[in-house]
């Protein structure tokens, strides 16, 4: 599909697969909010047997929660909201890896809260790493995926040594 593409069509795709908010209209905005808001109110509503579900598959089953049903339902929703996101505004990784294992060191694992602050505090990085994207090369840009991986990388990987470190 890209082979036969005009230049401009190409450069959308390219940015697009890379991660980029480029392209983004208010149509599109609006068209990825009316998926997004009701699916994270809808998954927030969970937050009960996720941090039941947090302590073990047979504590949260022993205490009432249908464990199968649970993660049937979350594996569709995510999915789902991952999807809408990613149509968006193409692949942009780390963010869904970085910012909730760091909000979980801020303010601990309880669903209520943790659930829709991942979602405001990934929207402030992607921001963020948007403004980083347009600005460092002016008058070029960069995809923002890469500029999230730039930054995504290094915590990943010292979250990753440091919960080895505690093993």
């Amino acid at each position: 599909l890209v082979t036969f593409a005009d230049l401009e069509t190409f450069r959308a795709a390219m940015l697009w697969i890379m991660g980029s908010f480029s392209g983004a209209t208010w149509e599109s905005v609006t068209m990825v909010a009316v998926w997004v808001l009701p699916a994270l109110t809808v998954l927030t509503a969970f937050a009960r047997p996720l941090n039941l579900l947090s302590v073990g598959e047979q504590s949260a089953f022993h205490l009432g929660v249908d464990v199968r049903q649970l993660k049937i339902f979350l594996y569709v929703g995510t999915s789902f909201l991952v999807g809408v996101c990613v149509a968006g505004s193409g692949a942009i990784g780390f963010v869904g890896l970085v910012v909730p294992h760091a909000l979980r060191l801020v303010g601990g694992s309880d669903h209520r809260w943790l659930l829709p602050a991942c979602a405001m505090t990934g929207g402030g990085f992607l921001v963020f790493a948007d403004t980083v994207a347009r600005t460092v090369l002016t008058p070029a840009e960069l995809p923002v995926g890469v500029v999230t991986a730039l930054l995504g990388v290094p915590v990943f990987l010292w979250l990753l040594v440091r919960s080895e470190e505690s093993l």
